[in-house]
């Protein structure tokens, strides 16, 4: 990558004099041996510079002089990287950057990678890994050069999530340009539709409008549009709204039976899903006082879905993209089958926990989450469907409780 970019630089201008060559050879030995951080910081003299500038210039004729893809070109080629470096530690003193800085909510830690090429999200410039110092929001992943650090005034996307875990629910909310002053809804540089000064660009989440430099045309699946139309096409977004979105994904904010209920209506995956986690939930309590499902750690296989063990209407947009996917149905469907397995075939003490059919006395051995299963909302006994259906005036372990309860002496109050 850096000889290209040497090639792009040079001009057609070579030499075949020995004695140069020779020279060139003292002089990046002497910019590459001489130590120049030895001295204080601010103490270093122009001929260091200079030295290396012309060691690098003679550096860049040699390699377009030599054989291509010789030996001698490639360590030319890693001399000139170098010496590069040399020079731009020279120009930049401040190599002695902290490692962690904290600024508007960002921790920003600085990068070790020197060779990925990343673009700034201040600047819109692209961070040359090898020469530049940059850093990394642990937090939003906001990336920057050390030098626009001061420069940022977006505070870090982490923070509103923890303080404000809920989606813009409106679909594309647009308020119009003539609303925020022909300016950019971020750092409030002049746009407008034209492109002059800067390009207008809208945000599907927000509805507002954004310059290039806050806007970069990166797409994502807008929530409002999944909950009221069920559609996934990524849409454009500006840097802010992508980070959130990001953020927020597998965060299960979302209760469908409020927002919009009717989407069961429409979706029969949702409603498959639904059934799956409501069993999920009835086969809880025997996992939790059966002590090989604990060693076993059955429920850690819905770590990443944790939600799921929790209740069964919360999902997050992660669950709404999986869902239209196929991938959650197939995942879910084979934990499902895990689950009953370990109850009804493989664990003695789970099985002694399911019941008999009090209504008929005939069947197998009934657990809640059984498809043919009716469960009493009051005191949980488990009958076959058809059977409670069809003797649905009393649950005969209601009336048992209810006659026992009227049967026991009233305890004696103290005077």
């Amino acid at each position: 990558m850096m000889s290209s970019e040497v090639y792009a630089e040079l001009r057609p201008e070579l030499f075949s004099s020995k004695s140069r060559s020779q020279s060139l050879d003292r002089a990046m030995d002497l910019g590459l041996a001489e130590d120049h951080f030895s001295r204080p910081v601010g103490s270093f003299v122009a001929s260091d510079i200079e030295q290396l500038k012309m060691a690098i210039e003679e550096c860049k004729r040699l390699i377009l002089e030599l054989p291509e893809h010789s030996e001698r070109q490639k360590d030319t080629v890693v001399k000139l990287i170098h010496l590069r470096l040399k020079l731009q530690e020279l120009k930049d003193p401040e190599e002695d950057e902290p490692n962690l800085r904290v600024l508007l909510e960002h921790r920003f830690s600085k990068e070790k990678s020197k060779s990925v090429k990343q673009t700034c999200d201040k600047c819109s410039t692209i961070i040359w890994g090898l020469i530049q110092t940059w850093y990394t929001c642990t937090g939003c992943y906001y990336r920057c050069h050390s030098k626009c650090l001061n420069l940022i005034n977006k505070p870090c996307v982490r923070s509103k999530v923890s303080h404000q875990s809920e989606y813009e629910l409106s679909i594309c909310p647009e308020i119009g340009l003539d609303r925020q002053d022909y300016r950019c809804a971020e750092c409030r540089t002049p746009v407008s539709l034209r492109g002059v000064p800067s390009e207008a660009r809208q945000c599907d989440y927000t509805g507002q409008y954004y310059c290039s430099t806050c806007h970069w045309n990166d797409t994502a699946v807008i929530p409002a549009r999944v909950i009221h139309n069920w559609e996934f096409e990524p849409r454009k977004v500006c840097r802010s709204s992508m980070r959130y979105l990001a953020l927020m994904i597998p965060r299960p904010v979302l209760k469908l039976r409020e927002v919009n209920p009717l989407l069961f209506n429409f979706v029969e995956e949702l409603v498959e899903i639904r059934k799956l986690r409501q069993d999920i939930l009835l086969m809880k309590p025997y996992f939790i006082t059966c002590k090989e499902a604990m060693e076993a750690r059955l429920l850690l296989q819905l770590h990443d879905r944790q939600h799921f063990v929790e209740n069964n209407d919360m999902y997050s947009l992660q669950d709404l993209i999986d869902i239209s996917s196929g991938r959650l149905s197939c995942s879910l469907t084979e934990i499902h089958t895990t689950f009953a397995k370990h109850i009804k075939l493989d664990c003695d003490r789970c099985q002694a926990k399911g019941f008999v059919c009090e209504l008929c006395k005939e069947g197998d051995i009934l657990f809640p989450f059984d498809s043919h299963t009716s469960v009493c909302h009051d005191c949980s006994a488990v009958f076959h469907r058809d059977c409670f259906y069809d003797n649905s005036t009393t649950c005969p372990k209601c009336a048992r409780m209810t006659e026992r309860k009227h049967d026991d002496p009233p305890e004696p109050k103290d005077n």
